[in-house]
C-alpha cells in the first residue's frame, strides 16, 4: 500500500521536528511542558506544512493519553459523541487527547458539546487552524485553550530535510540519486515554509527519474518545473490575504518603494488584481492626501490602465504607482479631519442647520425665516466671514493643515486672507 513519503520521514520526537524554536527550543514553555508530560488544551496557529499535527501526536504519546484525530470540515457531531463514549473505558483510561484540525469550521453547536469534557479534564483539544483563531474560534473554546502561533519554516531549516527526503526516496526507488545543491536549495526556498510540500516536491522528483547506469540526476530546472508557484501561500478569504495588503499599505506610508515593490509582486502572483487597485486608491488619499493631491488622480490612472491592460501588463502601472506614492510626501490630515467629523456625528452631536444656509428656493422661505446667505465670491478674496456649523457645533474643529509644503502654503494663504478680512472688519 503506498505510503506518502512525507508521511514516512514526521518526525517521532521533538528534536525531530523541523523549525519553531522558538516553541520547542530548550526552556521554551511548550517545550518544557511536554518535557513534563503535560497536555493541556492548546490552538495551535499557523501555515501547512509547519509540525501542527507531527506535534500532536507527539504530545499524546508523551502524555500517555489515547489520542483520536478529527477534521472539522468533514466531522459530525455523532463523531464527537462517538469519542465520548470512550472516556472512561480500557480505550482511553488516561484521557483523550482529542487532535482537531481545522477547528475555524466547527460549528457553534459542535464546539458546545466538547466543552464540558474540556472542562473536567476528560477530554484535552489540540485544535490547529490555519486561520487567525482570535477571528474564527469561538470565545468559549478560546478562554479555556493557550494559543501557540507556528511559523512558516526557513529555508535554512528546510534544507536537512530536503535532504533527508532524496537520500529516503532514493532509497525507496532502488537507484542512486545525485542532485545539485542549486536544485536542493530551490525546493527549500519554493516551499514557501512548508516542509511538507518540499518533501512531496522531492518524492515527485525522484519519482520521475529515469535512472541510467543505477544513478539518475536532479538539476535546478528539474526543481523549478516542480515547483512552480508553489512558495505562494495565499487564500483571498484568509488571513495571508489580509497581512499581505496590510503590508503593502504599511510599506508606503512608510516611504519603502522596495517593500512596496515586493509586496506588489506578491499580489501579482496571486492574480488579485481587484486587491491591488483598491488599495492603491485607498492609500493614494489616506496616506498621501493633501501633501500631494495630484497623487489620487495620478493613481485612477494608473489603476484604469492596469484594469485595461490586465496581467501581466498591468505590473508597470501599478509599480508607477507604488514607487509614486512611496516617494511621495506625506499627510493623513484628511482621513483624521473626517474621521473626527464622523466620530461627533455618531455620538449625536448634530444640530440644526443655520437658516442662512437653509434652502430658499420657494415662496415660503422668508415667512419661516430662512435667508441672509452671505455669497462668498460677492466678496473680495472670494471669502467672507459667516457661520457654517450648527449651533451646536459652532466651535467644532476637525480639519488641521499638515505640516507638508502643499498643505502649509494652503494655510499661510488663508491666514493671510482672513488676516486682512479681520483687519477691515475690526476697523469698520
Amino acid at each position: 500500500m503506498y505510503r506518502p513519503l512525507a508521511d514516512e520521514l514526521r518526525p517521532t520526537s521533538i528534536d525531530q521536528i523541523v523549525g519553531q524554536k522558538h516553541l520547542l527550543g530548550e526552556g521554551r514553555l511548550l517545550r518544557r511542558l511536554i518535557d513534563n508530560g503535560q497536555a493541556p488544551n492548546m490552538i495551535f496557529y499557523g501555515p501547512s506544512g509547519t509540525g501542527k499535527t507531527t506535534l500532536a501526536g507527539i504530545i499524546a504519546a508523551s502524555s500517555g493519553r489515547a489520542m483520536r484525530r478529527l477534521n472539522a470540515t468533514t466531522a459530525s457531531v455523532a463523531d464527537i459523541k462517538d469519542i465520548i463514549a470512550d472516556i472512561d473505558t480500557l480505550l482511553a483510561s488516561n484521557g483523550i487527547l482529542l487532535y482537531l484540525d481545522e477547528i475555524q469550521y466547527f460549528s457553534k453547536k459542535q464546539q458546545q458539546i466538547l466543552l464540558d469534557f474540556i472542562e473536567n479534564g476528560k477530554i484535552t483539544l489540540i485544535a490547529s487552524t490555519t486561520e487567525n483563531p482570535y477571528f474564527y474560534v469561538y470565545n468559549a473554546i478560546l478562554s479555556r485553550s493557550t494559543v501557540f502561533e507556528f511559523k512558516a519554516v526557513s529555508p535554512e531549516e528546510v534544507r536537512p530535510a530536503v535532504e533527508r527526503a532524496f537520500r529516503a526516496a532514493a532509497g525507496k526507488a532502488g537507484f542512486e540519486v545525485i542532485y545539485s545543491d542549486a536544485a536542493a536549495d530551490h525546493i527549500s526556498r519554493a516551499c514557501g515554509g512548508d516542509v511538507r510540500k518540499a518533501i512531496n516536491a522531492v518524492e515527485l522528483l525522484v519519482g520521475s527519474c529515469i535512472p541510467e547506469n543505477g544513478t539518475a540526476h536532479v538539476t535546478e530546472e528539474d526543481a523549478r518545473q516542480v515547483t512552480q508557484r508553489s512558495s505562494m501561500r495565499y487564500d483571498r478569504d484568509g488571513d495571508s490575504h489580509y497581512d499581505i495588503l496590510s503590508a503593502f499599505q504599511k510599506s508606503i506610508r512608510g516611504s519603502d518603494p522596495d517593500a512596496g515593490l515586493h509586496y506588489l509582486a506578491r499580489l501579482l502572483e496571486a492574480d488579485d488584481l481587484p486587491s491591488i487597485c483598491r488599495r492603491l486608491l485607498v492609500t493614494a488619499a489616506e496616506d498621501i492626501g493633501l501633501a500631494y493631491p495630484q497623487a489620487i488622480p495620478i493613481v485612477k490612472a494608473c489603476v484604469d490602465s492596469a484594469l485595461q491592460l490586465g496581467i501581466p501588463e498591468a505590473r508597470i502601472p501599478l509599480a508607477d504607482a507604488v514607487i509614486l506614492l512611496c516617494t511621495a510626501p506625506k499627510s493623513n490630515s484628511g482621513v483624521v479631519a473626517i474621521d473626527s467629523a464622523l466620530s461627533d456625528v455618531r455620538s449625536g452631536k448634530s444640530g440644526e442647520i443655520p437658516p442662512t444656509l437653509q434652502d430658499t428656493h420657494y415662496s415660503g422661505a422668508a415667512k419661516l425665516g430662512r435667508g441672509g446667505y452671505k455669497y462668498a465670491h460677492s466678496y473680495p478674496d472670494h471669502y467672507v466671514e459667516q457661520q457654517y456649523l450648527p449651533d451646536a457645533l459652532r466651535d467644532a474643529h476637525y480639519y488641521e493643515f499638515g505640516d507638508n509644503r502643499a498643505e502649509a502654503a494652503a494655510k499661510k494663504y488663508w491666514d493671510e486672507i482672513k488676516s486682512r478680512r479681520s483687519g477691515k472688519d475690526s476697523n469698520k
